[in-house]
């Protein structure tokens, strides 16, 4: 913990202004192509080689919401929070086999348009209307929110500054340049974050390993709070409810994860830019790999706070001595997480601490940068072209685009700041996600793989699951939340089945898509057999051998 001085150094901005400078004139570069036409814009041009398809989704996903929010879960849960990670690598491999190579084939630009095409055209307004409320009031404004307050801890500046600035430096390429100009930048992004994440981990454990360096620092981590390392909770445990037990392998975040890889826009939209399915598929698997190495840079630094700030306050308070109120400011405690990582990156060296809050800044612009593209590319395609012009030319439909990302960004500037209330705000994210996304994924596991499903039976599926999906949450009934997802799809998925034996399916038949089918008969069917197993071994051994990994009830 040698050269460590409030705030950022002149060789921190400097470190700093070298990565923005880089990001801007890449972003400005890439936006001189591709930008005049609407799949220019919105897919830009179909032309993403597999390397930067897969760069792209990380850079996408690890944001505020994983740099702050899952390490703030990283110092109250431990380790455990990330089996999201480990379950969306193999998520990314049934997403990239099963679901891509048809999205790719139907030569679409938004996940509503595919739905428009199985089902119809009022069930893709619906999920539009979903997708655009979910970005704007969760998504955008978490991230703006998160990023404000590691902003606000490392560098000591009013939150709605850190929030407008951030703003700022993702409207400047991302709006104009549009998908071309993200993907390109996340690239830089990626390779950022994972250098930045990597040095915020390494330290944090020297911190605590001392002389012995950092492997030692991570074993006394295993030996001084194992139960930080511990992967399945029982009921005993206090986050029970935010990581279920044995129901987290076979349950609700199986939901989250096929929902969020497979059908979220703001992911799947890069893999449509892809040159071609291979090269999609390719980057879905780099993109898998990335994920596992995920848990490494994000959750350590969590627990290491834990460690110093609640598990040994010697520690802590020595550090006070030497570093004074650099360190008694902003300590993370269980009723605020968040500040977890903001409070061991302001502890770095003299030129780590810049390189780490470029990082920072890289997952936040990165992912706010996706979500304005995907923001305005479902509000230009799903609704103005719809609903409102036609006949529009691509030139009105990319300014569309550029105007609806801008409102779409100012809405969440001003909602960003009243998330400050929130205790781990990766959990809010997660469970406000949850009560749209299980009706979402019944409605494309239904349609991909039942040929009978009708779209009356997909429309009243999708609005009955955001009724259970309330109930499940606000009954007095104490369900975790990634359980209350499991019900609600397995609720949704008997919802749209009985509607559709009900009713006379019409022309449903026909737009049924075979290629699925088929797929389904001789690899899917294996799968999902597999799974059927799995999860009749687990509730047998969770309600006889170790009831207290049970599911929830």
């Amino acid at each position: 913990m040698e050269n460590v001085v409030a705030g950022l150094s002149t060789v921190d901005y400097v470190i700093f202004g070298v990565y923005a400078l880089v990001v801007i004139a890449i972003g400005l570069f890439a936006s001189k192509k591709n930008t005049q036409s609407a799949e220019g814009y919105f897919l830009a041009g179909k032309s993403i080689p597999w390397w930067a398809v897969g760069a792209s989704l990380i850079a996408a996903n690890i944001s505020a919401e994983q740099f702050i929010g899952m390490s703030g879960s990283g110092f109250a849960i431990g380790f455990g929070i990330a089996a999201y990670e480990f379950m969306a690598a193999v998520t990314l491999i049934l997403v990239g086999k099963y679901f891509l190579p048809i999205f790719i084939e139907k030569g679409i630009y938004t996940i509503p348009e595919f739905v428009e095409k199985r089902f119809n055209k009022t069930l893709k307004t619906i999920l539009a209307v979903f997708w655009l409320c979910l970005y704007i009031f969760v998504n955008l404004s978490s991230v703006l929110y998160l990023g404000g307050t590691a902003l606000q801890v490392i560098l000591g500046i009013p939150m709605m500054y850190a929030i407008l600035g951030l703003a700022a430096f993702a409207l400047i390429y991302s709006v104009y340049g549009g998908l071309s100009a993200v993907v390109w930048t996340d690239v830089i992004q990626v390779a950022v974050l994972v250098i930045g994440g990597f040095a915020t981990s390494y330290l944090s454990l020297k911190w605590i390993g001392g002389d012995n360096g950092a492997l030692a620092g991570f074993s006394t981590l295993i030996n001084e709070v194992p139960d930080h390392f511990t992967m399945i909770l029982d009921q005993s445990n206090p986050q029970f409810s935010n990581l279920p037990g044995i129901a987290v392998l076979i349950g609700g975040m199986w939901v989250a994860n096929l929902y969020y890889w497979g059908f979220n826009q703001y992911i799947i939209q890069r893999t449509f830019a892809a040159k071609s399915v291979d090269e999609a598929q390719k980057g879905l698997v780099f993109a898998a790999f990335l994920k596992c190495i995920t848990p490494i840079i994000v959750v350590i630094p969590g627990i290491a706070a834990y460690y110093i700030t609640v598990h040994n306050p010697a520690m802590l308070e020595n550090m006070k001595q030497l570093y004074g109120e650099m360190v008694a400011n902003n300590v993370p405690t269980m009723d605020h997480t968040d500040s977890a990582y903001p409070w061991v990156a302001q502890l770095l060296p003299v030129g780590v601490k810049g390189l780490v809050f470029a990082a920072l800044s890289a997952a936040i612009v990165s992912s706010l940068a996706s979500m304005l593209n995907s923001t305005a590319t479902i509000f230009t395609m799903d609704i103005f072209k719809e609903y409102i012009n036609k006949n529009a030319s691509d030139l009105t439909l990319v300014t569309v685009g550029r105007i609806t990302a801008v409102a779409a960004l100012v809405v969440a500037i001003f909602l960003a700041p009243m998330l400050s209330t929130l205790g781990q705000a990766f959990q809010y994210i997660q469970e406000y996600t949850g009560v749209v996304s299980p009706g979402i994924l019944a409605v494309f596991v239904c349609g991909l793989f039942y040929k009978k499903t009708t779209s009356n039976a997909a429309i009243t599926g999708v609005l009955a699951s955001i009724v259970i999906a309330l109930l499940l949450k606000f009954l007095p009934i104490n369900m975790p939340f990634l359980d209350q997802m499991m019900y609600t799809l397995v609720l949704t998925i008997a919802v749209i089945v009985f509607v559709s034996l009900s009713t006379n399916p019409v022309d449903d038949d026909e737009k049924a898509i075979k290629t699925t089918a088929e797929t389904f008969k001789t690899s899917g069917g294996f799968a999902i057999a597999s799974y059927a197993v799995l999860l009749i071994v687990a509730v047998i051994y969770a309600a006889f051998w170790n009831p207290q990994l049970g599911f929830g009830f």
